[in-house]
């Protein structure tokens, strides 16, 4: 799923990490190559290029690449990869090439940024690129941000066992307050589900918060993308939202809401329910 969140945000991905790249770079002149593969002899490997982007760059003549790896399991020699990648790409096509890797494994161990060759007496080459390590980024540091990519990626960023469900709870607020079409939104959903399962309990405490930690419009308006979402279903396996389903899914809301103590003016605005449906809610609850 990183290649096409990657694909489908790209610019987004490149302002969040790399900023100084951002400015310069022309979004309206991003054109991805066909898929790429580089075939290792030597390792008997072959290897499929993530992703590989021409533009051009503000002040500076003739086009560029930017080529992206996403890495998902530590290797202690990915460096190395990442140059013979860099050679492959650059003896077929004889332009500047910018690498940026995305390590997206769980190791806490600091991941290389280059790879050297030399000598006591000459340094040969000294190959450099840029990364981004989501296990090193702090996730409070992105929820004030408007970039979907930031609130995909929080998933996979540091957070402890503890704040996993207010990681889950600032998604939402941020995905509410974007904006985003259906397509978008599903894919964003999609992902942040892939990687930060909670389980029932964690579950429970979501269910019960979210009502009161956000706004009656942000509450309001993430349902709707989730119930989009679940309507549309997706590969991975996450559940179907029929509609009996989602009706559920809401007067579950409510009802927590209720529980907490919210007046009925509120829990009408975040469900859409109306104040008949409710006030036999209290009923039952008061039974």
């Amino acid at each position: 799923m990183f290649k096409l969140l990657l694909e489908t945000f790209f610019a987004d991905f490149i302002d969040l990490f790399f900023p100084q790249v951002s400015q310069l770079m022309e979004q309206d002149h991003l054109e991805f190559r066909p898929q790429e593969v580089i075939t290792d002899v030597l390792d008997q490997e072959k290897h499929v290029v993530d992703i590989l982007v021409e533009t051009r760059l503000k002040g500076e003549e003739g086009l560029i690449l930017i080529h992206v790896e996403n890495q998902s399991q530590r290797l202690p020699d990915y460096n190395r990869k990442m140059f013979k990648y860099f050679a492959r790409l650059y003896e077929k096509y004889q332009q500047k090439i910018l690498p940026i890797v995305v390590y997206a494994h769980d190791a806490a161990v600091e991941e290389e940024d280059s790879f050297r060759i030399g000598f006591s007496f000459l340094d040969v080459l000294e190959f450099r690129f840029l990364k981004v390590q989501l296990r090193k980024e702090p996730w409070r540091k992105y929820i004030q941000s408007a970039n979907p990519v930031a609130a995909a990626l929080m998933s996979k960023m540091n957070y402890s066992k503890e704040e996993r469900v207010n990681v889950k709870i600032e998604f939402a607020r941020m995905l509410a307050n974007m904006r985003l079409d259906l397509a978008r939104n599903t894919l964003l959903t999609a992902f942040f589900e892939t990687y930060l399962k909670l389980n029932k309990t964690e579950e429970e405490e979501y269910r019960q918060r979210l009502p009161i930690e956000l706004k009656p419009e942000e509450v309001r308006y993430f349902m709707e993308i989730t119930t989009s979402y679940h309507e549309k279903g997706r590969e991975e396996g996450i559940r179907e939202g029929r509609e009996e389903g989602i009706k559920e899914g809401i007067k579950e809301v409510a009802l927590t809401a209720l529980k907490e103590g919210a007046s009925l003016e509120f829990v009408m605005k975040i469900t859409g329910l109306s104040k008949e449906e409710l006030l036999e809610m209290q009923k039952k609850l008061q039974q």
